[in-house]
């Protein structure tokens, strides 16, 4: 999960950066050979792919930061996160695709670097993989998975996130419910908020919110990395040589990267993403076949979809978005906490203009929501929009204000799970919304324009 934050430094590579400055960059960078010896590799495809490795790396920080952001414990070294970031060739797109933790893997034969002892294939958990062969059999494992040959490899920690969030001034992030989690503590309430660096690794750890575990942990992950790259290309990062300077050095200084990851690498990049912006990244995660696989002597692993998994890695080694296809500009959907598909709305026209009840209804329906098709009108004209809830069905009324801003919501005791719209004389349009269930898989593409607040 940490791994969201080295994006950043491919993003935050500015042209107008000297080489020299990025010279003295590269060389604090710790260097890691996870690509020696390797044989019988995937053949190379168009573009770039980086994997990106998040570890605990928890002896990096101080005692003070571990009790305010609950990281106590010994460091456990493993990996919690893993990701691919697939920069095309003509250097214009970016997609993520996480590789959830649990997912069920077999390590190709090796030897333990530890003992020199001999150990052939078997089926483990994929993040056990570097705990039992460091980043080379990490790497070997996801290339014998995806048959996509990994370029460049980068692994971040703890304190590597916080520093470059601390830099970069905070990032928004926007919740439509609150997300309290006891075991990272972290408590934020509905709405948009800037996160510094502790409380942005609370947000990104936090898997015990939603019953989702690391599946929604991942979507949360994927929407930082977005907001992220938003904040990093709309704050002027790119344009000054000393912020730039001073946001990759707290991302470099707690990196581990290939020894062909270097300066001409990062200028190269930065010169071709001068205009990178949220649009240009799409997200996702491998398609999930089961969420419980049993595994003896294993447990409970997450089974892939393999012929979805090959169609999307296939698409990585050609070089294609994944969200080809779809219409690249337009407002983006609004995230809601319950389905629209489960509210019910009645709408009434609360002003003299002819049709409007019936233009709203159509809209509501358009973007998912239940309503009755049979609109009416109210007994009195309204110069706001309004619409009436029962309180039990609160979280289902934010949802339909979502889509209509600026509406006011009236409480009504009693009135059951049927919401009204009173479209009054302010009623412009109808936003769209989307409902992304924690329960599930991401198996969809995001844009990150689609995900940002």
């Amino acid at each position: 999960m940490r791994a969201v934050t080295t994006l950043s430094v491919v993003v935050l590579a500015s042209a107008g950066i000297g080489h020299a400055v990025m010279s003295s960059l590269d060389a604090g960078i710790a260097r890691v050979d996870a690509f020696k010896d390797m044989k019988n590799r995937p053949r190379a495809g168009h573009g770039t792919n980086v994997l990106l490795v998040g570890t605990d790396g928890r002896d990096r920080i101080t005692e003070q930061e571990r009790r305010a952001y609950r990281l106590g414990g010994a460091p456990c070294h493993c990996t919690d996160t893993m990701m691919i970031v697939h920069i095309s060739e003509n250097r214009d797109r970016a997609t993520v695709v996480s590789l959830p933790r649990d997912s069920y893997a077999e390590v190709p034969a090796h030897t333990d670097p530890a003992t020199g002892l001999p150990h052939g294939p078997h089926p483990i958990r994929l993040n056990a993989a570097y705990a039992e062969g460091g980043p080379q059999l990490t790497v070997r494992t996801v290339e014998n998975m995806t048959h996509v040959k990994i370029d460049h490899y980068l692994e971040v920690d703890f304190a590597s996130f916080m520093k470059t969030v601390d830099v970069l001034g905070g990032v928004p992030v926007c919740t439509t419910t609150p997300l309290k989690d006891s075991y990272t503590g972290l408590d934020l309430a509905p709405g948009t908020h800037t996160l510094m660096g502790g409380q942005a690794l609370q947000y990104v750890r936090a898997r015990h919110i939603d019953g989702a575990s690391d599946l929604g942990r991942m979507k949360r992950q994927q929407q930082f990395l977005a907001e992220l790259i938003d904040r990093a290309t709309s704050s002027g990062v790119l344009l000054n040589p000393m912020r730039f300077r001073d946001v990759t050095r707290a991302v470099l200084g707690s990196v581990r990267a290939d020894v062909g990851f270097g300066t001409d690498e990062l200028l190269d990049l930065g010169r071709a993403m001068r205009n990178f912006s949220p649009s240009s990244s799409e997200f996702t995660t491998v398609p999930i076949a089961q969420l419980d696989y049993q595994v003896k002597g294993i447990g409970s692993t997450l089974k892939w979809d393999e012929a979805r998994t090959a169609r999307l890695f296939a698409s990585l080694r050609d070089d294609k978005p994944l969200s080809a296809g779809r219409p690249q500009h337009g407002p983006s959907a609004a995230p809601v906490e319950v389905d629209p598909r489960q509210i019910r709305v009645l709408v009434a026209n609360g002003t003299g203009t002819a049709g409007l009840a019936k233009r709203v209804d159509a809209a509501l329906a358009a973007t998912g929501f239940a309503t009755t098709h049979q609109p009416v009108d109210a007994p009195a004209h309204v110069p706001r929009t309004v619409i009436s809830y029962d309180p039990r069905w609160d979280r289902s009324a934010r949802s339909l204000a979502t889509a209509l801003p600026g509406a006011g919501l009236s409480p009504v005791p009693g009135q059951g799970p049927l919401l009204k719209v009173t479209a009054g004389a302010d009623f412009k349009d109808v936003r769209k919304v989307r409902f992304d269930d924690p329960q599930q898989p991401q198996q969809n593409v995001v844009r990150g324009n689609e995900v940002v607040c």
